[in-house]
Parts: C-alpha cells; sequence; structure tokens
C-alpha cells in the first residue's frame, strides 16, 4: 500500500489528513485529527481542498473514498475558532472556494461514515456521491443548538436528499438521526456492520475503480446537473452525454469485450 501524507505549510507536525492509495485506481482520504473527533478545522479544510485538487486531476485516481476512521467521521466544525468572530471574518473565509474541490471532484467519492458525522460532518458526507454507514453511525446538524445554521450546504443538500419534512426536524431540533434512519430518508446508501464500513467502501471502490472511467464522470456530472433542471433539460443533457462516449475508445472496449465474452481493460479514453 502507498500512502502519504497532505500538510499545510503552516500545519502542525502531526499530518491532520492522510492520503493512501489502497489499491488500483483507489484513493483513501483519511481524516486524521482523532483527539479532536476530526473537527474540521481551518487547516484540515485547507488539506482537504489541496488533496481533493490533486486526487481530481490525477488520471491513475478512478474513485476515491473519504474516511475518519474506525470511530468518528467528523464531529462539526471548530467551534473554539468561531466564537468570536465576526460575519466579516465568516465571509473572508470564502468556505465556498475551500470546498469547491469537494464540490465539483469529477470522480465518483464514497463517504465510510463510523460514528459521529455532525454538522460540518454531514456536510462533509453530503458532498460525497455514496455514502456507507456503519450500524452505529449517527447524523446530525447541531448548529441551531449554538444560536447558528449550517453554512457548507447543510440545509440545500439535506433538503434536496431527505425531503422538506425530514430535512426541518433534522435542521430545527439539532437532534441526530441513526444510521437506520437515514437510510430509510434515503441520506445513506447502505448501512453495514461498524468493523465492515471501510471493507465494503473498498470493495465498492474497486468495483467502481473498474468500470470506464469517462463513463463513470459522465454519469456524475449528469446526475448532478440534472438534479434542478427540468426534466426535458437533464434528459437533453443525458442524451449528449451519451452521445459522447460514443466517440471513446473505452466504448469501443466494452462492446467488443461484451461480444468476445471477455474481461474490458478501460483506459479511461
Amino acid at each position: 500500500m502507498h500512502s502519504a501524507t497532505a500538510q499545510a505549510p503552516s500545519g502542525p507536525a502531526m499530518p491532520e489528513l492522510v492520503v493512501e492509495r489502497p489499491h488500483e485506481g483507489v484513493a483513501l482520504v483519511l481524516l486524521n485529527r482523532p483527539d479532536a473527533t476530526n473537527a474540521l478545522s481551518l487547516n484540515l479544510q485547507a488539506l482537504l481542498s489541496a488533496a481533493f485538487t490533486e486526487l481530481s486531476a490525477d488520471p491513475a485516481v478512478r474513485v476515491i473514498i473519504l474516511s475518519g476512521g474506525a470511530k468518528v467521521f467528523a464531529a462539526g466544525g471548530d467551534i473554539k475558532s468561531m466564537v468570536d468572530a465576526g460575519p466579516i471574518d465568516i465571509m473572508q473565509r470564502h468556505t465556498e472556494r475551500v470546498w469547491a474541490p469537494l464540490e465539483r471532484c469529477p470522480k465518483p467519492v464514497i463517504a465510510a461514515v463510523c460514528g459521529f458525522a455532525f454538522g460540518g460532518g454531514n456536510e462533509l458526507a453530503m458532498h460525497c456521491d455514496i455514502i456507507i454507514a456503519g450500524e452505529n453511525a449517527s447524523f446530525a446538524q447541531p448548529e441551531i443548538r449554538i444560536g447558528i445554521m449550517p453554512g457548507i450546504g447543510g440545509t440545500q443538500r439535506l433538503v434536496r436528499a431527505v425531503g422538506k419534512f425530514n430535512a426541518m426536524r433534522i435542521l430545527l431540533t439539532g437532534k441526530p438521526i441513526s444510521a437506520a434512519e437515514a437510510s430509510q430518508m434515503g441520506l445513506v446508501s447502505l448501512v453495514v456492520p461498524d468493523d465492515k464500513v471501510l471493507d465494503e467502501a473498498l470493495a465498492m471502490a474497486r468495483t467502481i475503480a473498474a468500470m470506464p472511467p469517462l463513463a463513470a464522470m459522465q454519469i456524475k456530472e449528469v446526475v448532478l446537473a440534472g438534479m434542478d433542471a427540468p426534466l426535458d433539460v437533464a434528459l437533453m443533457l443525458e442524451r449528449k452525454a451519451n452521445q459522447l462516449l460514443f466517440a471513446s475508445h473505452d466504448q469501443q472496449e466494452g462492446m467488443q469485450a461484451f461480444i468476445d465474452k471477455r474481461k474490458p481493460a478501460y483506459q479511461g479514453r
């Protein structure tokens, strides 16, 4: 297993983010602030931004897994860095720019969630495309309990994932929901035993990494772009993306391999 650490120039000696390559085509991004329940400090957010920028541009990476480890995904933002901040301070942090590489990552991203995914942690999970949760995982947007509200997509992505009435309950009470509830609502893709979360994420990532990467990226782009578009516009986007794939080497390889009854070798071109 090849591994590397990501560290901001002014960051601490211990890396807050670890990037590993556990399998061909798969990158694992691991939040590494166990003593702070992986709270999303400004430094950790910057590291995530830099890591996703790099991985998005790396042709060797076809799928990304985002994990907080076996005990906690991320238990929110760093409250200490916000308690004395004014509105201009918050505005000038430009979280929309910091989080843009996650939001715009062209490759499939799987969140492997154990333990708490609260506040910014839930928002981070919702930036991903697939969420695999442990049976004892829980999800919450508790910002209202400290006098604020979600600011990195917690209201908008949540309502699109679970509908108005479920979202309002989560947002207005600040109370956590279980992995089972989250699955019923449509927030979670799959619930597995806690000790199987990363194994399941790796197995799914290997499956996706074996698919033609251009098709995977086009599927992701069209799903996300079409979600809020009128159906006729979204269907047009789908048709155009499908037509485009017929210019790819991988389309020829996939269809010929099917006819030849052999395993295809996709090259991402």
